[in-house]
């Protein structure tokens, strides 16, 4: 049918205990769940999808401009109506022609946005790439919140490769009220009727095995897990061990991943070496997906699943900002959509420019080049995505300019800092020992435009604004090495502003 030839995948740093739940709570709902992964302020579904995509597209060793064809699937995009394929795409650096598909509605969409994959190259694409990614999110003493986590995970597909998807089946039948959200709610609820859910979850996944051509002798099975009890329920209805199942589950300490469910279980069944694997999606409704993955060598793949940070309950309550005030009234910089619009190639892929008069470069670039004054073309340059602090300090509570108070009050402080971006044909030598020239700057607390940074082209590096994420301000310091992803930034007149934040490399 078609090939993977390169995975990806991503869960945020923090984690909360089923400890702190029942310190909470005096019980924990969510049955084998020990701990799950928790988004923080600035992540959802789209930046944790573009996690995903990036180590997907670096372990296949496939350029963006190759991706022909792009799905993007979430039971809870950031967005209810709003094509955010168009945003991941841009943020990826995907050609403005690829075919591009959103897939949402159900914990099954992961699967959903993989088997349109494969109707795509059997057509007429060339290089899918799939992403699935989600935070499920329900009432604080329900077991659909106890169990919900956060993670995301991408998948590039060709005609051919070590490592094929041989099979695949689906089926559906009606069992209405087993996991929903209505229009204009928040929290994914369900009935709670224990025997029916199990009957929906059985017979629909049961059933979409059963369809398969073959029947499946895996290593390994990435199933649907809403907890980290159903799963196992599922096995006889699948037809396959309890230990092949917990091979491949992240549920336990995860959580519910909803519609990455199965796909960040089959990432990691994949990474783990596995040669076969059956996959196995369910959703609300009822439906399931069934999928053969086999393999006769080893499957590239880039993961970041480990956690680093615990949360206490209070801490959980704050990140998801269900303790946190809104944002102060008045105040804060106006930035139109328009005129972010226009700097979203900075923003989102780094995008300098040298200026053909004299070389230097500049960020963003656009007006007279600081180095000479000329009023020229600037000739476009990516930014490496890697550099040097400059300069750090720390904004606290109530140092934010109004339009960041919202996010600081769930995040708490944060790093601002100058940072040094490289080139791609910077040396190792210039990163390190680089004599930077003297720049303009602004503290990117501020929500307007980044002013320009002055720039020694001799040793490939332009000083640009950034914030920090993914670490507390006190692991950002002078003279340490950085990395860049996206992240949002601010929201206004509602609609989410995302840009360039860094984090300390390696992370």
């Amino acid at each position: 049918m078609a090939a993977i030839t390169g995975v990806g995948a991503y869960a945020p740093r923090f984690r909360i205990s089923a400890e702190a739940f029942e310190d909470a709570w005096g019980q924990f709902h969510a049955a084998g769940v020990t701990q799950k992964a928790v988004p923080a302020a600035d992540e959802d579904a789209l930046t944790m999808a573009y996690e995903a995509a990036t180590r997907a597209l670096e372990a296949a060793d496939t350029a963006p401009a190759e991706i022909d064809w792009l799905a993007f699937a979430s039971s809870r995009p950031p967005a209810a109506e709003d094509d955010l394929t168009a945003r991941l795409g841009a943020m990826l650096a995907l050609a403005e022609s690829a075919t591009r598909h959103a897939f949402s509605g159900s914990t099954r969409a992961g699967t959903r946005a993989l088997w349109a994959g494969l109707d795509a190259l059997e057509a007429d694409a060339t290089t899918a790439l799939v992403v699935a990614a989600d935070a499920p999110q329900g009432d604080p003493d329900d077991g659909i919140d106890h169990a919900a986590g956060a993670g995301s995970a991408a998948f590039v597909l060709k005609r051919e490769g070590p490592t094929e998807i041989v099979d695949r089946a689906e089926y559906a039948a009606p069992y209405p009220g087993t996991r929903f959200r209505n229009a204009g709610e928040d929290e994914t609820q369900g009935l709670g009727i224990t025997q029916y859910d199990r009957q929906a979850f059985t017979e629909t996944i049961g059933g979409a095995v059963a369809g398969l051509e073959d029947e499946p002798d895996p290593d390994a099975v990435a199933i649907q897990a809403p907890d980290g009890k159903l799963p196992y329920r599922a096995a006889g209805a699948a037809g396959v061990g309890t230990e092949e199942i917990r091979a491949a589950t992240t549920v336990h300490d995860l959580g519910d991943l909803g519609a990455a469910s199965v796909p960040v279980s089959l990432a990691t069944a994949l990474a783990d070496s596995y040669e076969s694997v059956l996959a196995v999606s369910q959703g609300s409704g009822a439906g399931a997906d069934a999928f053969v993955v086999e393999t006769d060598g080893e499957v590239p793949a880039v993961t970041a699943l480990e956690g680093s940070d615990p949360l206490s309950y209070a801490e959980y309550l704050r990140q998801r900002g269900v303790v946190t005030t809104g944002p102060p009234s008045g105040g804060g910089a106006y930035v139109s959509v328009p005129s972010w619009r226009r700097s979203l190639p900075q923003r989102y892929r780094l995008e300098a420019g040298r200026c053909s008069e004299c070389g230097a470069l500049s960020f963003p670039p656009d007006g007279a080049c600081d180095d000479c004054g000329a009023l020229a073309d600037y000739d476009p340059v990516e930014l490496a995505g890697e550099g040097t602090i400059e300069a750090v300090t720390t904004i606290s509570q109530g140092g934010a300019p109004p339009e960041f108070a919202e996010q600081q009050a769930q995040s708490g402080d944060y790093a601002a800092a100058i940072v040094a971006l490289e080139t791609g044909g910077a040396s190792e030598t210039q990163r390190k020992d680089g004599d930077h020239a003297e720049r303009r700057s602004a503290d990117h607390s501020s929500g307007q435009r980044p002013r320009k940074g002055a720039v020694d082209s001799g040793d490939g590096t332009v000083s640009v604004p950034a914030m920090g994420t993914d670490a507390d301000p006190a692991d950002f310091s002078v003279g340490e090495r950085i990395e860049t992803t996206i992240r949002r930034i601010y929201t206004q007149e509602g609609v989410t502003r995302y840009g360039f934040k860094m984090r300390p490399a390696g992370e």
